[in-house]
């Protein structure tokens, strides 16, 4: 289970900080409602104990999780990449070939995301079929709506 994803050296504190957020101001809130809700007595019928158990729980699994993302997670070094192909960090202009659109996107880790800045993820399927195309090349991309096709107009980095 431990894959290896590749990130930007921005992505990648992201994630740092957020872990970093969730084991020193998470964390202690949690063991305090704890420590609070097990102060007024009864544990067996105690609603508020049971629910900041729950909250502990799910907030260890999520540390867990960034953890061992974090540990499998590669910085990307853009210096050594190769324009010709799209790869993780392209930025590529592509070119709707049913209506003529075009847009450009940067491909990045999923959890890199986000649509509004024109980040789309590599797993996504847009991102699956623009990977290893090169300029001029026709992706085909299987959508919820069918096969759509993007022409590759340019690759940068």
């Amino acid at each position: 289970m431990s894959q290896i994803t590749y990130y930007t050296a921005e992505g990648l504190k992201k994630l740092k900080d957020e872990l970093h957020q969730m084991k020193t101001v998470q964390r202690p809130a949690i063991s305090d409602q704890i420590a609070e809700a097990r102060d007024k007595g009864d544990l067996s019928e105690n609603a508020e104990y049971d629910a900041a158990k729950e909250a502990q729980g799910l907030l260890e699994m999520k540390i867990s999780k960034l953890e061992a993302i974090i540990g499998n997670a590669r910085i990307i070094d853009e210096s050594n990449m190769d324009n010709s192909k799209v790869f993780i960090l392209s930025r590529v202009k592509i070119k709707n070939v049913a209506n003529g659109m075009e847009v450009e996107y940067t491909l990045v880790a999923e959890n890199e995301a986000d649509l509004k800045a024109k980040k789309i993820s590599i797993d996504s399927p847009i991102g699956k079929g623009l990977l290893g195309k090169k300029v001029g090349d026709i992706a085909d991309v299987t959508t919820p709506n069918g096969i759509m096709q993007f022409e590759i107009l340019e690759i940068n980095r």
